[in-house]
């Protein structure tokens, strides 16, 4: 009897687990739902590396009608609303989320928004319960908001963080951000969508430099290279369940997966940067040096003519 309530309790708590985990068909059911992507972000998400390498990904699926992926990442953002003294030599304060985040909703209107803030939400400096809290209200009112809208947030967790210059005894910045990182994960218990990009980029350096003590992802230590971009677009590839597709060496390896040329990537590059460039500067925002785009109606004229050459260039792409 004992040994059979045991047995009960272990198949109740399995099936939990199982209930608390978000199904891969689930996830790529939204995908096949969501029409409008929006990626929120700071300087990382904005130089739109990792966002093209996704869409370069969407696309291999032939989605009918594909999805439109639009980068909202603005440099320098916090989803806590914090800044450093001093800031960029003092001329201005980090960029708010928060100031421009109703406007970025309304004119991309969204059906799945992926966010990834942190790694500037720490101010770089040593852990500190104030700065947290503001991490953890910030990224609270980012979920109200966009389901407010309708829409479905995915969150990914910041990005390593490499300690490799700092000076011996220094504290670890990325040993903040696990903080961070722990906290989001957490939340999945209260049906939070989250992709643990940090775990795993940390997790993948430490490897990397076991044979090669030289290896990184971030040569300034903040700012993924190509092959840390690429590791991104894996995290979010992989969640989706498409262990092929991530498995794949780098973006260009990816294209040529699904029969596309890796002139191809150029191409979803620039359909990405151009989207981004029409929103972003359409929403508005305060943070300076930051070139305007083209009014919202030409870029979109300007994407349809980059995915015109994409077809043509890999008819494999026509839905």
């Amino acid at each position: 009897m004992r040994f059979l309530s045991a047995w009960i309790l272990a198949v109740l708590f399995s099936v939990t687990v199982a209930a608390a985990a978000e199904p891969i068909d689930a996830r790529n059911e939204l995908l096949n739902k969501s029409k409008r992507i929006v990626f929120l972000g700071d300087s990382i998400t904005a130089s739109g590396k990792y966002v093209a390498y996704f869409d370069a990904w969407l696309a291999s699926h032939k989605l009918n009608p594909p999805p439109i992926v639009i980068d909202g990442g603005l440099a320098s953002e916090t989803v806590s609303g914090l800044s450093e003294d001093g800031h960029a030599g003092g001329k201005f304060p980090r960029p708010d989320l928060h100031e421009r985040l109703d406007r970025i909703l309304a004119v991309t209107k969204p059906d799945l928004v992926f966010a990834c803030y942190g790694i500037n939400c720490g101010i770089y400096q040593p852990f500190d319960e104030q700065r947290f809290a503001s991490y953890q209200q910030g990224y609270r009112r980012l979920k109200e908001k966009v389901e407010s809208v309708g829409a479905k947030l995915i969150i990914i967790t910041p990005p390593f963080y490499d300690d490799r210059k700092k000076p011996p005894g220094e504290f670890s910045y990325n040993g903040v951000l696990d903080k961070y990182t722990e906290w989001l994960t957490s939340q999945r218990d209260q049906g939070w969508s989250v992709v643990d990009l940090h775990t795993a980029m940390s997790r993948e350096v430490a490897a990397r430099r076991k044979t090669d003590p030289k290896f990184v992802f971030q040569p300034d230590t903040v700012h993924p290279n190509d092959a840390g971009h690429w590791f991104m677009a894996q995290q979010l590839i992989t969640w989706f369940g498409d262990e092929k597709s991530a498995a794949a060496e780098s973006p260009q390896a990816l294209l040529a997966l699904h029969g596309l040329p890796p002139t191809a990537l150029d191409l979803f590059q620039r359909r990405v940067n151009v989207l981004r460039d029409a929103y972003v500067g359409a929403a508005g925002h305060k943070r300076p040096g930051v070139a305007a785009g083209l009014p919202i109606p030409e870029a979109e004229a300007k994407y349809q003519s980059l995915t015109a050459e994409l077809q043509a260039l890999a008819p494999a792409l026509k839905p």
